[in-house]
């Protein structure tokens, strides 16, 4: 559970193409998502679940995420998953009851990540956070923006829907949330963008769609050396849990819990 609690990078792979799913666990990346939902047609649902069964009873560890409450496949997905995925990822997360009813099917312990991606879900984001199986939120950026009518690729546009799932994060006390995807896999620049913005908004991870973007994003929430050294520097300023100063600048409780959680996150 650990990897998924503190995973920078989230692989997605489509439940139905076993071929890439040892690829994906040798990509680099902190978690493979086994897709059973938006990546797989209708045709092949049933085909993907019996695929990431067997890859799992193989001994292998990925968080598998699954069609959502109300769909043909829900039940059977939700079986097939429970006390195999090391976590599962609920598609239009929306309310609190609806994780509990889904963790009471599970095996004690079993981690859920929601996937907060509509605009019932963003406004009850604190009510969804706090359901007590939740590890940590996943936003999902393209499902939102087209439920809304805006650009997905837009930074501005989904400002206010990122913060309020970092607030939401916080608020409820779970661990602080993964972004959403960048589409494009083609210009790392926009990728770099995109995750700075993430950085910059309080995300500690994101969910990625090709092999080739896990590098950049597994640098991008991995504190830099000059922040390690800062925050090693703060710790060692303050030697009686006083108010201190550093550089110039004060340090208080605040500041020694960023410190902290900086070092956690080495």
């Amino acid at each position: 559970m650990s990897g998924v609690a503190s995973g920078r990078s989230f692989l997605f792979v489509p439940g139905h193409r076993p071929d890439r799913f040892a690829k994906a666990a040798a990509s680099g990346c902190d978690a493979v998502v086994l897709d059973l939902e938006d990546a797989v047609g209708e045709d092949s649902k049933v085909a993907a679940r019996d695929h990431v069964r067997a890859w799992l009873d193989d001994g292998n560890h990925a968080v598998v995420r699954i069609n959502g409450a109300g769909t043909p496949w829900f039940d059977d997905d939700l079986d097939a998953v429970a006390g195999r995925a090391l976590a599962v990822m609920v598609p239009k997360a929306e309310s609190r009851a609806s994780l509990d009813a889904i963790a009471r099917r599970l095996p004690t312990g079993t981690g859920v990540i929601p996937l907060i991606e509509t605009a019932l879900g963003v406004a009850g984001a604190v009510e969804v956070c706090s359901a007590d199986a939740v590890v940590r939120p996943a936003f999902g950026s393209v499902d939102l923006a087209a439920q809304l009518g805006v650009d997905h690729r837009s930074l501005e546009a989904l400002r206010h829907a990122r913060s309020a799932v970092v607030l939401a994060a916080a608020a409820a006390g779970c661990g602080a949330p993964i972004d959403g995807v960048t589409t494009t896999v083609d210009d790392e620049d926009v990728l770099r963008a995109d995750l700075a913005h993430a950085v910059e908004l309080g995300f500690t991870g994101k969910l990625c769609i090709h092999p080739r973007q896990v590098a950049a994003v597994t640098e991008a929430f991995t504190p830099s050396d000059a922040d390690v050294a800062w925050a090693r520097e703060v710790l060692a300023a303050v030697t009686d849990g006083s108010v201190a100063v550093h550089k110039g600048q004060m340090v208080d409780r605040p500041v020694l819990l960023r410190a902290q959680a900086i070092l956690a996150r080495v």
